[in-house]
């Protein structure tokens, strides 16, 4: 069930396709997607501009969490960047549900730079349960 519902948001989820991220791996309550850094994503300092890195954190996040078949969205969200990556750098965030309780959840991701694992953010992500399934079919 847990790769129907990535397959589902996937097709729906035109940011990630946009930036071309990939979802290497989806499990119950765990999500790993990749990103590469394009030469459009840098700042002005010529580094990967934070908010990419955090909509990468938040993508698995939000792949993780929906694996349950309940539409769940962000709650509350937290980042802190450790290092710097740079164009061309293909970075892979790693979910983790740490809890899920009635309608709430609290999930970690790790962003590292792939290959090598040098971790570049963690994220902290709190989630809210919706009385609605990800696998429902609805107008796109």
């Amino acid at each position: 069930m847990a790769r129907r519902c990535a397959e589902t948001m996937y097709a729906r989820d035109k940011v990630a396709q946009d930036l071309a991220m990939q979802v290497t791996e989806i499990a119950p309550g765990r999500s790993r997607l990749r990103m590469t850094v394009g030469d459009t994503m840098v700042n002005g300092h010529g580094i990967a501009h934070g908010g990419y890195v955090f909509l990468l954190a938040d993508s698995a996040f939000a792949y993780a969490c929906n694996t349950h078949d309940a539409v769940t969205v962000a709650a509350s969200a937290e980042v802190v960047f450790v290092a710097p990556a740079r164009t061309g750098d293909v970075l892979e965030a790693t979910a983790v549900e740490r809890v899920r309780y009635g309608r709430s959840g609290i999930y970690d991701v790790t962003v590292r730079r792939f290959p090598g694992g040098e971790v570049v953010a963690e994220f902290r992500g709190g989630s809210r349960s919706r009385d609605e399934p990800v696998l429902d079919p609805r107008p796109t």
